[in-house]
């Protein structure tokens, strides 16, 4: 359970970015403004794994590690 939950999580809001850059890519917007998605994804992941790894230690700060692992990867 402590490595499906953050999976699954990065799952579910991998699939909402990538339906996003999707329509966006059908409405014809320039590639800068395509790839604003998953920049703010990766940013998101890049501070989740900073509260993870500094504020919260532990197996709560694992969590957040993961969540930021597979969001990266699964983009």
């Amino acid at each position: 359970m402590m490595i499906l939950a953050p999976f699954l999580v990065a799952v579910i809001l991998g699939s909402i970015v990538l339906l996003i850059t999707w329509g966006l890519i059908k409405m014809n917007y320039p590639l800068p403004l395509r790839n604003i998605p998953g920049i703010l994804t990766t940013i998101a992941a890049i501070i989740l794994f900073y509260i993870g790894f500094v504020t919260n230690r532990g197996f709560e700060g694992v969590a957040y590690g993961l969540l930021a692992f597979f969001l990266i990867f699964l983009q």
